[in-house]
Protein backbone atom coordinates (compact mmCIF):
# COMPACT_ATOMS: atom_id res chain seq x y z
CA UNK A 1 0.00 0.00 0.00
CA UNK A 2 2.89 2.27 0.15
CA UNK A 3 2.40 3.20 -3.55
CA UNK A 4 -1.06 4.05 -2.83
CA UNK A 5 -0.42 6.22 -0.12
CA UNK A 6 2.21 7.95 -2.55
CA UNK A 7 -0.67 8.67 -5.24
CA UNK A 8 -2.97 9.89 -2.68
CA UNK A 9 -0.46 12.26 -0.79
CA UNK A 10 0.65 13.72 -3.89
CA UNK A 11 -3.36 14.38 -4.79
CA UNK A 12 -3.44 15.84 -1.19
CA UNK A 13 -0.93 18.15 -1.77
CA UNK A 14 -2.38 19.06 -4.87
CA UNK A 15 -5.48 19.91 -4.18
CA UNK A 16 -4.15 21.85 -0.80
CA UNK A 17 -2.03 23.90 -2.46
CA UNK A 18 -4.64 24.64 -5.08
CA UNK A 19 -6.89 25.63 -2.39
CA UNK A 20 -4.16 27.77 -1.23
CA UNK A 21 -3.50 29.55 -4.15
CA UNK A 22 -7.38 30.19 -5.03
CA UNK A 23 -8.32 30.93 -1.45
CA UNK A 24 -5.54 33.91 -1.75
CA UNK A 25 -6.05 35.05 -5.30
CA UNK A 26 -10.04 34.90 -5.15
CA UNK A 27 -12.61 36.10 -2.79
CA UNK A 28 -15.20 33.23 -3.59
CA UNK A 29 -15.62 31.00 -0.47
CA UNK A 30 -17.14 27.86 -2.39
CA UNK A 31 -14.36 27.05 -4.10
CA UNK A 32 -11.90 27.55 -1.58
CA UNK A 33 -14.49 24.96 0.82
CA UNK A 34 -14.31 22.40 -1.93
CA UNK A 35 -10.91 22.14 -2.62
CA UNK A 36 -10.24 22.16 0.96
CA UNK A 37 -12.71 19.49 1.36
CA UNK A 38 -10.68 17.10 -1.16
CA UNK A 39 -7.77 17.66 0.18
CA UNK A 40 -9.05 16.77 3.43
CA UNK A 41 -11.04 13.68 1.82
CA UNK A 42 -7.59 12.70 -0.38
CA UNK A 43 -5.37 12.92 3.23
CA UNK A 44 -7.54 10.51 4.83
CA UNK A 45 -7.33 8.32 2.50
CA UNK A 46 -3.54 8.48 2.02
CA UNK A 47 -3.39 8.26 6.03
CA UNK A 48 -5.60 4.95 5.89
CA UNK A 49 -3.05 3.46 3.24
CA UNK A 50 -0.12 4.35 4.86
CA UNK A 51 -1.22 2.63 8.58
CA UNK A 52 -2.05 -0.07 6.36
CA UNK A 53 1.27 0.01 4.81
CA UNK A 54 2.72 0.18 8.32
CA UNK A 55 0.79 -2.41 9.89
CA UNK A 56 0.48 -5.14 7.37
CA UNK A 57 4.16 -4.45 5.93
CA UNK A 58 4.55 -4.65 2.32
CA UNK A 59 2.80 -6.14 -0.16
CA UNK A 60 3.93 -8.24 -3.43
CA UNK A 61 2.87 -5.52 -5.37
CA UNK A 62 5.27 -3.06 -3.21
CA UNK A 63 8.25 -4.80 -4.00
CA UNK A 64 10.35 -4.77 -6.67
CA UNK A 65 11.82 -8.47 -6.76
CA UNK A 66 8.30 -10.11 -6.41
CA UNK A 67 7.00 -12.52 -9.04
CA UNK A 68 3.33 -13.25 -9.52
CA UNK A 69 3.16 -16.11 -7.63
CA UNK A 70 4.00 -14.12 -4.62
CA UNK A 71 0.55 -12.21 -4.69
CA UNK A 72 -1.66 -15.65 -5.14
CA UNK A 73 -3.86 -17.07 -2.18
CA UNK A 74 -6.64 -15.29 -0.39
CA UNK A 75 -6.60 -11.61 -0.52
CA UNK A 76 -8.90 -10.82 3.01
CA UNK A 77 -12.48 -11.52 4.60
CA UNK A 78 -15.15 -10.19 2.55
CA UNK A 79 -18.56 -10.55 4.36
CA UNK A 80 -20.71 -12.58 2.38
CA UNK A 81 -24.03 -10.51 3.79
CA UNK A 82 -24.59 -7.53 5.93
CA UNK A 83 -27.70 -5.13 6.80
CA UNK A 84 -25.71 -2.39 7.60
CA UNK A 85 -25.51 -0.72 4.38
CA UNK A 86 -28.89 -0.61 4.07
CA UNK A 87 -28.96 0.69 7.17
CA UNK A 88 -26.79 3.48 6.62
CA UNK A 89 -28.74 4.42 3.36
CA UNK A 90 -31.69 4.87 5.24
CA UNK A 91 -30.47 6.69 8.07
CA UNK A 92 -28.86 9.30 5.40
CA UNK A 93 -32.11 9.04 3.69
CA UNK A 94 -33.94 10.15 7.12
CA UNK A 95 -31.55 13.02 7.42
CA UNK A 96 -31.86 14.31 3.97
CA UNK A 97 -35.69 14.00 4.96
CA UNK A 98 -34.69 15.81 8.04
CA UNK A 99 -33.08 18.80 6.86
CA UNK A 100 -36.30 18.91 4.16
CA UNK A 101 -39.39 18.62 6.92
CA UNK A 102 -38.18 19.69 10.44
CA UNK A 103 -35.57 19.33 13.04
CA UNK A 104 -36.96 16.27 15.09
CA UNK A 105 -36.52 14.28 11.91
CA UNK A 106 -32.80 14.81 10.96
CA UNK A 107 -31.88 13.84 14.54
CA UNK A 108 -33.92 10.89 14.18
CA UNK A 109 -32.06 10.32 10.98
CA UNK A 110 -28.44 11.24 13.08
CA UNK A 111 -29.93 8.80 16.12
CA UNK A 112 -29.87 6.32 12.66
CA UNK A 113 -27.13 6.75 10.74
CA UNK A 114 -24.76 6.80 13.90
CA UNK A 115 -26.16 3.67 15.09
CA UNK A 116 -25.79 2.14 11.37
CA UNK A 117 -22.51 3.09 11.43
CA UNK A 118 -21.60 2.09 14.62
CA UNK A 119 -22.74 -1.65 13.33
CA UNK A 120 -21.32 -1.71 10.34
CA UNK A 121 -17.41 -1.06 11.99
CA UNK A 122 -18.15 -3.03 14.24
CA UNK A 123 -19.91 -5.53 12.66
CA UNK A 124 -16.71 -8.20 12.34
CA UNK A 125 -14.93 -6.66 15.26
CA UNK A 126 -14.73 -10.37 17.27
CA UNK A 127 -13.94 -12.11 13.62
CA UNK A 128 -10.22 -12.38 15.30
CA UNK A 129 -11.43 -13.78 18.92
CA UNK A 130 -13.92 -16.13 17.65
CA UNK A 131 -11.51 -17.63 15.11
CA UNK A 132 -8.84 -18.94 17.20
CA UNK A 133 -11.59 -20.18 19.86
CA UNK A 134 -12.70 -22.09 17.33
CA UNK A 135 -9.37 -23.57 16.06
CA UNK A 136 -9.36 -24.73 19.62
CA UNK A 137 -12.67 -26.27 19.66
CA UNK A 138 -11.61 -28.24 16.47
CA UNK A 139 -8.87 -29.51 17.86
CA UNK A 140 -10.10 -30.56 21.00
CA UNK A 141 -12.81 -32.88 18.75
CA UNK A 142 -9.95 -34.37 16.94
CA UNK A 143 -11.57 -33.22 13.49
CA UNK A 144 -8.80 -32.19 11.38
CA UNK A 145 -10.83 -30.18 9.18
CA UNK A 146 -13.20 -27.84 9.74
CA UNK A 147 -16.19 -26.90 7.16
CA UNK A 148 -17.32 -23.24 8.85
CA UNK A 149 -16.58 -20.48 6.64
CA UNK A 150 -14.75 -17.79 8.89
Amino acid sequence: MRTESRLFTGVAVFFGSTAVLYGWWSAEPAGTAALTIAFLMASLVAFFFRVQHHKRGPRAQDLDDAEVADSAGPLDFFPPHSPWPITVALGAAVVALGIVWGLWLALIGFGLLAFAVFGLVFQYADRGVQRSSSSEEGSRSGSPTSTRSP
